[in-house]
């Protein structure tokens, strides 16, 4: 267990931190699965911008790497594409 002050509130500081990227990080998840699960393209061309955002929020902030956001982005940006 920390014995310093700051060690005690890095600890809190961390836990607080894990818990909004993993809210973040699953929501942003559960996006990517409803964009997937879309027929229309008008619908899923107005998600993807979101999507697109917030996998760029979630590399910027190293919650997830930059590449596996870009490749991620990648490969909805060609499923979109290909809806009619």
């Amino acid at each position: 267990m920390a014995n310093h002050k700051s060690a005690i509130k890095r600890i809190r500081a961390n836990a607080t931190k894990r818990l909004r990227n993993r809210y973040q990080a699953k929501t942003t998840r559960n996006a990517i699965k409803k964009l997937r699960g879309m027929n229309s393209k008008a619908e899923a061309t107005e998600l993807y911008r979101k999507v697109s955002s917030m996998l760029d929020r979630l590399a910027k902030k190293n919650v997830i790497h930059k590449n596996k956001a870009a490749n991620n982005k990648s490969k909805l940006a060609k499923f979109v594409s290909k809806l009619s």
